[in-house]
């Protein structure tokens, strides 16, 4: 059957609100939008459901997220930046024998409990234990796509092939789930891997996500092996002198690796002048911003609206629960409308709907509320006339979280 979704306010996001609305949903995707009478006079066997004092988004889309470190709690930011950080995770990562299931399987509970809470209906997953997450999440009502993660240098360069494998593995895809690869970082995956992961995703139209310039200290990591980033490597050992360096700093060595190439999601880019933007704006890849994360670091202001200004696609993303707290994508939003208040509201909004879904590569199924897209709906409350700003300067979270036409509930 038919379901009419009635509410005081639709923000379809690819065009103005609609005042006293409409969604007309046939099974998972939509028919149709726009004004409430009107659709009620002319789908009168629809099923009506009704939220006065309402506002419908699509289902917001996290962009960059580690589902699986969701068991992590946010401690004070260790001197030193990332480095002493990523020991830190390292450490709280290790487990017996055996514990790792138990410990992945409640994060991702975990996880999703949070997603469906905060309106978040698709999540751009990075997991390195992808065999574990993704049976888990092909059961759960979220969207992901889930990018299974790869290191690969120093002594471990010969476990290249064996964790592409397994990251490119399309044995738990599935109409909600969807696979990617994900090279770590410029500090943990050789030149080679990069390419070898480009060159199994362009085979396989697989999506691509890497970290990068996360930290200033990459650019010297690159250049010479050192700085706080060699630091991690005396922790975990097995680093060798057949690593190969690079002068420039980590946008050009992407741009010589082809990723710039290739609509590639670049976690974080927190350092970038006004050339490396030209060089990404010269591009296909998209970005996505972490802002409780670049504030828990104390990173020097983000330039995403100097990217949009570009034409690059910026996203948002939560990033762990280690740097943000929590998977409150709205908070993320927030900070950003704290930080840029002069910003078009309605623009802001677009960071975690029709940007996110671009540059997750699901722009023609999601984003908006659009006819033949899916019915992914976040229901808030409304007041006054500026329900978008509401949301904003208000700490509430959505009644109702749908997905595929239908009502997701944490199982």
């Amino acid at each position: 059957m038919k379901k009419l979704i009635l509410a005081d306010f639709i923000a379809p996001m690819d065009r103005p609100i609609i005042r006293q609305g409409a969604i007309l949903i046939d099974g998972e995707k939509i028919l149709d939008v726009g004004d409430a009478a009107t659709l009620k006079k002319t789908h009168r066997d629809a099923q009506l459901h009704q939220f006065p004092n309402s506002i419908i988004l699509p289902g917001l889309i996290n962009a960059h997220a580690h589902l699986e470190l969701t068991h992590l709690t946010r401690e004070p930011a260790p001197t030193g930046g990332l480095a002493p950080w990523l020991i830190r995770v390292i450490r709280q990562n290790t487990f017996p024998q055996g514990e790792l299931e138990k410990i992945v399987a409640k994060s991702i509970a975990k996880a999703v409990k949070q997603c469906i809470q905060f309106g978040v209906s698709t999540v751009g997953e990075i997991s390195r234990n992808c065999r574990l997450t993704r049976s888990i999440l092909s059961r759960s009502p979220l969207r992901v796509v889930s990018f299974g993660e790869i290191q690969a240098m120093g002594q471990r360069r010969n476990l290249l092939e064996e964790r592409l494998a397994i990251a490119a593995d399309t044995t738990d895809a599935s109409a909600n789930l969807r696979i990617g690869i994900s090279p770590h970082a410029p500090y943990s995956v050789e030149p080679h891997g990069y390419r070898r992961a480009l060159e199994i995703a362009r085979k396989n139209n697989l999506p691509v996500s890497t970290h990068l310039a996360e930290s200033p200290d990459e650019k010297d990591f690159l250049a010479t092996h050192s700085g706080p980033l060699m630091k991690v490597w005396d922790f975990v050992g097995g680093f060798d002198n057949a690593v190969p360096t690079f002068e420039g700093g980590p946008i050009r060595f992407a741009k010589s690796l082809g990723l710039l190439d290739y609509p590639t999601v670049l976690a974080h880019v927190n350092y970038c002048d006004d050339a490396e933007l030209d060089i990404l704006a010269a591009g296909q890849a998209s970005v996505v911003y972490n802002p409780r994360t670049h504030a828990y670091f104390n990173h020097p202001p983000h330039r995403w609206r100097d990217m949009l200004a570009k034409g690059i696609t910026v996203a948002l993303g939560t990033d762990s629960t280690a740097s943000s707290g929590d998977l409150n994508l709205l908070d993320d939003l927030r900070l950003v409308h704290g930080l840029a208040p002069d910003y078009d509201v309605g623009k802001l909004w677009e960071l975690v709907t029709l940007n996110a879904a671009r540059a997750l590569g699901l722009e023609k199924i999601l984003g908006s509320l659009s006819p033949s897209k899916l019915a992914d709906l976040a229901i808030f409350p409304a007041q006054g006339q500026d329900p978008l700003s509401y949301i904003l300067n208000n700490p509430i979270n959505p009644h109702q979280l749908w997905v595929n036409g239908t009502r997701a509930t944490a199982p």
